[in-house]
């Protein structure tokens, strides 16, 4: 199997598409996930295969009112399968939405998906129907081809736990999941100050261990692992110093630590 390690396009829009792909290209990644809210998919596309390197684009369920997300997603599916990703990473539903409601949204990405053989799948995230650890377990008993991205920190963060005391909650949850985001959440913030910290090293062994497990099912399934870097930047995820809104570490430096982590503990 391969296992492959995506930049998140996320905190280098200053840089623009050309020279955020270079320097993704240059620090050894494989590819690069990228939500194109500005539109520009051809030039996005057009930087990303240029360097040689991967592509998955994201999706996602924005709109007012039910009626208006679905609409909107459909949209936003077929414009982002026409360009052919690897995969498409979905930000689905509303935590608000009810079950029906959500499962709309699922039914339509799954109707896409067989329409244009592009693979959506589905990621564990805040506000989302998949916020939580319990509150996704109905969708993947109602859609036995439910697939995941995994981001289980922001299920540390709803939970206030490291879900020690729902583990059957989060294997089923890894047995579906077939994307990794290595974001180390924690108990008060879905993403740890800095990752390489001495205080936050049962964090990282935790999640850690979440993603052997994804990797050893991948393996077994004769499947490629693929995994995005994604910790955020400042303002919002990335803590910065009051006052100067500096941030208290470089985004793009504990990226390539998590990435560096993996290969090293994978021995790939």
């Amino acid at each position: 199997m391969k296992t492959l390690f995506f930049c998140p396009m996320w905190g280098m829009e200053s840089l623009g598409y050309e020279a955020a792909a270079k320097k993704v290209k240059a620090a050894g990644y494989d590819g690069m996930e990228i939500a194109v809210w500005d539109g520009k998919y051809e030039e996005a596309v057009r930087a990303v295969r240029g360097q040689d390197l991967q592509l998955i684009l994201m999706a996602f369920s924005v709109g007012n009112t039910p009626v208006e997300t679905l609409k909107n997603y459909r949209e936003w599916l077929v414009k982002a399968t026409s360009w052919k990703p690897l995969f498409i990473n979905s930000h689905t539903g509303k935590d608000f939405y009810t079950f029906e409601q959500n499962a709309e949204l699922i039914r339509l990405a799954a109707e896409v998906q067989k329409a244009t053989g592009v693979r959506i799948i589905h990621e564990t995230h805040r506000g989302r129907f998949t916020y939580s650890a319990p509150a996704t377990q109905h969708y993947l008993n109602t859609f036995p081809e439910l697939r995941l991205t995994a981001d289980f920190s922001h299920w540390v963060n709803v939970a206030e736990s490291y879900l020690a005391d729902q583990s059957d909650n989060v294997i089923r949850a890894i047995d579906r999941s077939d994307h990794v985001h290595c974001r180390v959440g924690q108990p008060e913030a879905p993403q740890v100050s800095d990752p390489r910290a001495p205080e936050w090293k049962d964090a990282l062994e935790t999640h850690a261990n979440w993603w052997d497990r994804i990797r050893q099912n991948q393996q077994k399934a004769g499947k490629d692992l693929t995994i995005t870097c994604e910790f955020g930047p400042a303002p919002g995820y990335l803590p910065t110093l009051p006052y100067t809104q500096q941030p208290v570490v470089s985004q793009w430096d504990v990226n390539v630590f998590m990435m560096e982590f993996l290969k090293k503990r994978w021995a790939v």
